[in-house]
């Protein structure tokens, strides 16, 4: 069967304001809503468009996290996604690292045998950009990140991804690894009946254990901190007086 493998990660929603706890050890998610990353949701856009011109066959969504990432697998399942898997990680941010979700996944490519498997380009809490790539480097199969553009044909992938000097394309053998930019598509809306349809679906929970998987901690959160204030600005009456302040202030 030709299967697409997705990942998902449960995030503070992005309208909301981050707020730290008041020992600065993390970010208060205390009754805060939690929604899929929204690069994520992209990339399982992108494979239930595939699956619908025919190209696919299944599209399996995968979470690492507590069980409370049910909601957001279920929310996928509502999408379109036809099986959803949670790999329930250890308290703390063990699991959390790039490297470890790389490994873990790549224990899922194993499971499943996947043609393709489509992650976001980045969780938009820590902006690490690397699980992706370490996956591609575990399984020893070609990549292709910040994909704005993906097409599929012969055993192959074309891929347009955004770079500084302006568009790249990019065609690799399958199966590959693959990474969602803001680009690549707009995700549809879940409407009620996909939501009561999900519940049916089929949605298992596996251990670290099952996959064979030992996460190490390599790197230790100390602390949090949040970013400076925004200054207040300052209104100038011409450009002679702008050239002064910035002078002033040591910008020029």
């Amino acid at each position: 069967m030709k299967r697409i493998l997705v990942g998902i990660k449960r995030v503070v929603d992005y309208s909301v304001r981050v707020r730290l706890r008041p020992d600065a050890a993390g970010i208060i998610t205390e009754g805060v809503k939690m929604s899929i990353n929204p690069f994520d949701e992209i990339a399982l856009e992108e494979a239930l468009r595939i699956k619908e011109r025919g190209v696919a066959e299944e599209v399996v969504v995968a979470s690492i996290g507590p069980p409370d990432s049910q909601q957001q697998l279920r929310t996928a399942l509502a999408m379109g996604a036809d099986r959803a898997l949670l790999v329930e990680s250890p308290p703390g941010d063990l699991a959390l690292e790039p490297l470890a979700i790389a490994r873990i996944f790549f224990a899922l490519v194993r499971r499943e045998q996947p043609f393709m498997v489509i992650l976001g380009k980045q969780a938009i809490d820590y902006d690490n950009s690397q699980a992706g790539p370490m996956l591609a480097a575990l399984w020893g199969r070609p990549q292709a990140t910040f994909a704005s553009k993906l097409e599929l044909s012969e055993g192959k992938a074309t891929c347009i991804r955004e770079v500084d000097a302006g568009l790249e394309t990019l065609e690799v053998d399958l199966p590959a690894v693959f990474t969602a930019d803001l680009r690549l598509n707009t995700p549809r809306y879940v409407k009620l009946p996909d939501i009561m349809k999900a519940k049916k679906k089929p949605l298992d929970t596996l251990t670290l254990g099952a996959l064979e998987v030992e996460p190490r901690s390599r790197v230790k959160p100390v602390r949090f901190e949040p970013p400076p204030q925004r200054q207040k600005g300052v209104l100038v009456k011409d450009a002679a007086e702008l050239v002064t302040q910035l002078k002033h202030k040591g910008v020029v």
